[in-house]
């Protein structure tokens, strides 16, 4: 049974500038391991495509805005690999598409657990989506140039954006402030799920302004990230794996690169 952490450990307080010395070292670690770095973005970027591909085919095309907002929901998991290759080269230790594909983590069913809780958060803004788009446009999805137009051009479209990008915010930045540090704390330490979420809340609410400058620069790097048609998230999605990583060996006192 995984073992809590008896004691929570103490959270730094960082400068609202920190965020920009974390996607530095996020950058010159994957200058370091530019192989696993690019072949995860490309596998991710690859993965995105293929579930745009999927809609279309499926004839669901209105499910991809709500799907790519919910990047900020999964994205801590998806980045496990790139925290301990972040690790890996903070400890001065080999670096492989091995040792980084099958991480051991140090508590994986919490790990699981987590996953799971930041599964419901999407399912419940996919669902919210979903029923926000029935309540204003109805059951059938029109032309996607049609679409765009009534979403800007209209009264409806816009109040339809404004009730989604607040319901849709709220939603990410309580998952974000859940998963901000919880995450690669459960893959470097033996802790519980509950607790790494405390820890995680804790660090969000006593850097808040210099977290939710955080938040903006994930948010901002993955919509440039899907706006580029997933090209540009080769780059976006590791930096930003790498740079969470520094964020929370940093924020969190005590833990080492072991």
């Amino acid at each position: 049974m995984t073992a809590a952490i008896t004691s929570f450990p103490a959270i730094r307080c960082m400068q609202p500038d920190a965020p920009w010395r974390w996607l530095a070292a996020g950058w010159r670690d994957m200058m370091r391991i530019p192989s696993i770095s690019f072949t995860y973005g490309i596998l991710v970027a690859a993965a995105s495509i293929a579930l745009l591909g999927f809609l279309f085919y499926l004839d669901l095309p209105y499910l991809f805005l709500p799907l790519a907002a919910a990047f900020m929901f999964v994205g801590p998991m998806l980045a496990v690999e790139l925290y301990e290759a972040s690790r890996r080269v903070e400890a001065g230790l080999p670096v492989g598409l091995f040792q980084v594909a099958f991480v051991a983590t140090k508590s994986p069913t919490q790990l699981a657990w987590l996953g799971l809780i930041l599964m419901l958060f999407l399912l419940a803004w996919v669902r919210f989506a979903t029923l926000l788009f029935a309540l204003f446009f109805g059951t059938e999805f029109p032309p996607l140039p049609t679409f765009v137009t009534m979403l800007v051009f209209t009264y409806d479209g816009l109040i339809f954006l404004a009730i989604g990008t607040i319901i849709g915010a709220g939603l990410a930045l309580t998952a974000f402030a859940i998963s901000a540090v919880s995450v690669p704390l459960l893959m470097a330490r033996d802790c519980d799920a509950i607790t790494a979420i405390i820890v995680s809340v804790r660090a969000v609410l006593e850097n808040f302004w210099t977290m939710m400058v955080w938040a903006w620069l994930i948010a901002l790097l993955s919509a440039v990230g899907i706006a580029t048609l997933f090209v540009g998230l080769i780059v976006t999605f590791p930096l930003v794996g790498h740079a969470t990583w520094h964020a929370y060996r940093e924020l969190v006192n005590g833990d080492a690169a072991h």
